[in-house]
């Protein structure tokens, strides 16, 4: 049985890191050259990584789905990243960061990682300015920061609504430098597969070149996952269409454990779904709560005149408007934390408050703000967000308020890793979003970039040496071996096997149908009924896919229905998989919200006497997954019920 050992050092937390930095193994230039890592995705976390694995002197081979490294999901991140620079002087520091990010998570994440993710951050904005990351500054020139939910410091650097764009950029031309010196080799347009274990190690992958269907073995001494999140189990997300949690599905077959997978982040600022044939939903970035104010109207009377449209949002007046976050909140008001706010959203339209024709959204209004500040502040933040929301609604938000629902954005779960970012499987790391270890329950807004970059830049470079120190010594792995041909030959036998169905079903029916179960019974709120209804509807639903789908082509080249259908296969076992850990754990906390456990006022009711751990899943074939326990301990923070009131 595979014992959990997160491997946190002894010591205060304050210095663990640099303790624990001081006693790893590391490899010499020279051996470095020896060596191979392969990196999966070119989002922050995989593109800083590979290209500061490229500086120190390893031989790195980076894959992405996309036809460029620069078109990853990071792109689309708006808001900003978090750092405990303090330049506002307003009393931040990295033990506050730290604090509220263990507090935002509800206290199901692992102290250690999270004091390190804060006390790493600073470090972060120094790279990306040397970088040219373009931040946004104030009129002396330094950086600006603005706030954002679950913090009551200004901490979050931007970039207008851009940050994930510039940040990327920043990571790409540092990759390009190395794939231009020659130590990264980038393959675009290569889908990764299969895992490839040698005596139980990581050793390589199975890909797919997706404009020609080829097979192919790629070998390392090292893999390093920077897939992204499995949001898109739901169908519709924020996520780009492509996102997808195959690799980490990959892994948890192959041994790797699967971290908190019912901890699926819904983001309370997305335009809220139009129509049937959506394919998915936009994000409207958490920055905008730091001047626009959520509000319904009190009077039902109102909500049903905005609804037939015979009253404009702007007719109702400023007394028949309820500030609910600022109702309810009133020490952190509309930057309470994405959970809070989401769920406040859903209980004001499920008491018939929700101000669309179909009752599912709420205001954002910056009428206050405008009064306040001009129209011209408005425009230098968030210029090019009120511009896509106007284009995608047709609706000048600079004269009437945006709506907006939440919707699925992130996911904190993940494939389990230790201190050093390796999971179950020795020589497989997990970075970024693919992982779970820093952010417990529910995300802070502007983590994710944070977390990502931290992981790729100045995390794994160090304690990936800690591994290969004793591996320098093996030659290049031979993609010859029979674990790569047995490999290989599983994923063939799996694509044949997809394409000679030849069912009634479209992939994207059954994705669709995957998306409203796990809504409806695995979405906002929870109860063990609709848990385990939902267990049986998508086991169903998994027999109707492999026995009635239809995926046109074949696997000689290009084809997206193919790639599609292999990734929803994937989709069924994740979201059986989260269904499972949500149903065990019998809790509220973060993004999981438990409608057996919440306290009078509709809050999350933590169990921490039976519930204080990690939940690490194993995968056992067609049996339930096997649960594996590691207990979280708060040694340097007191553990309390969240309170965002006074």
């Amino acid at each position: 049985m595979t014992e959990l050992i997160s491997k946190v050092p002894e010591g205060p937390l304050a210095e663990k890191w640099t303790d624990h930095k001081a006693h790893i193994r590391v490899v010499s230039p020279a051996n470095k050259k020896k060596m191979e890592i392969i990196v999966i995705g070119t989002g922050l976390a995989g593109a800083s990584a590979a290209a500061t694995l490229g500086e120190l002197g390893y031989n790195v081979k980076i894959f992405c789905i996309s036809d460029s490294p620069r078109r990853a999901h990071s792109i689309a991140a708006q808001g900003g990243i978090n750092a405990a620079k303090n330049y506002q002087n307003d009393n931040d520091s990295v033990y506050r960061l730290f604090y509220d990010t263990i507090k935002g998570g509800d206290y199901r994440s692992r102290e250690a990682n999270v004091y390190r993710l804060a006390e790493v951050s600073n470090n972060i904005i120094d790279q990306c300015v040397a970088q040219g990351v373009p931040f946004a500054r104030d009129y002396g020139g330094l950086l600006d920061n603005r706030s954002f939910g679950g913090a009551q410091v200004s901490r979050t650097f931007y970039a207008r609504g851009q940050t994930g764009q510039q940040l990327l950029l920043g990571a790409y031309a540092a990759l390009n430098r190395q794939v231009a010196k020659g130590t990264v080799k980038s393959y675009p347009r290569h889908e990764m597969l299969d895992l490839v274990l040698i005596n139980g190690e990581a050793k390589g992958i199975i890909a797919r070149d997706l404009t020609t269907g080829e097979i192919q073995r790629f070998g390392a001494h090292a893999v390093v996952v920077a897939s992204g999140g499995y949001g898109n189990t739901y169908f519709l997300s924020t996520n780009a269409m492509n996102s997808n949690g195959s690799v980490a599905m990959q892994c948890y077959r192959k041994g790797a454990f699967f971290a908190n997978p019912c901890f699926a982040q819904i983001h309370p600022t997305c335009i809220p779904v139009h129509g049937d044939q959506q394919s998915k939903l936009t994000l409207m970035s958490e920055s905008l709560r730091n001047d626009g104010r959520i509000w319904v109207p009190k009077k039902l009377e109102d909500v049903a005149a905005i609804r037939k449209g015979t009253k404009k949002p702007s007719d109702i007046a400023e007394e028949d408007r309820d500030y609910y976050l600022e109702r309810r909140y009133p020490a952190f008001g509309n930057l309470v934390p994405r959970d809070v706010a989401s769920r406040a959203a859903k209980e004001r339209c499920d008491a018939g408050y929700g101000v669309n024709e179909q009752g599912l959204a709420v205001f954002l209004d910056f009428k206050t703000c405008m009064e306040q500040k001009g129209r011209k502040y408005i425009e230098e933040k968030y210029g090019n967000l009120f511009q896509m929301y106007e284009e995608i609604n047709d609706v000048d938000p600079y004269k009437e308020p945006m709506m907006i629902f939440p919707a699925i954005h992130y996911t904190m779960g993940g494939l389990w890793v230790d201190y050093n970012l390796q999971t179950t499987i020795p020589g497989l790391y997990a970075i970024g979003e693919a992982n779970f270890s820093d952010h417990g329950g529910n995300r802070l807004g502007a983590s994710a970039l944070m977390q990502g970059l931290a992981d790729g830049y100045f995390i794994l470079p160090y304690t990936i040496g800690d591994y290969l120190a004793s591996k320098f010594k093996e030659p290049k792995t031979d993609t010859n071996a029979p674990e790569f041909e047995a490999a290989e030959k599983a994923i063939k036998e799996r694509i044949n096997k997809l394409l000679s169905i030849k069912g009634k079903r479209t992939v994207d029916s059954i994705h669709k149908e995957l998306g409203h179960i796990m809504w409806e019974y695995v979405g906002m709120a929870r109860n063990e009924e609709g848990l385990k209804k939902a267990i049986g509807l998508i086991k169903d639903l998994k027999k109707e896919f492999w026995s009635n789908v239809y995926v046109a082509g074949d696997n000689e080249h290009f084809n997206q229905e193919l790639e599609k259908a292999l990734r929803v296969a994937d989709f069924l076992e994740i979201g059986e998989l989260m269904a499972y850990d949500a149903l065990n754990r019998r809790e509220s906390c973060g993004g999981h919200f438990r409608e057996e456990m919440q306290t009078e006022e509709g809050e999350t009711k933590r169990d921490d006497e039976n519930y204080m751990y990690v939940a690490a899943w194993e995968y056992k074939g067609d049996k339930e997954p096997e649960l594996h326990k590691e207990p979280l301990e708060f040694k340097y923070c007191k553990v309390a019920s969240r309170n965002y009131k006074d």
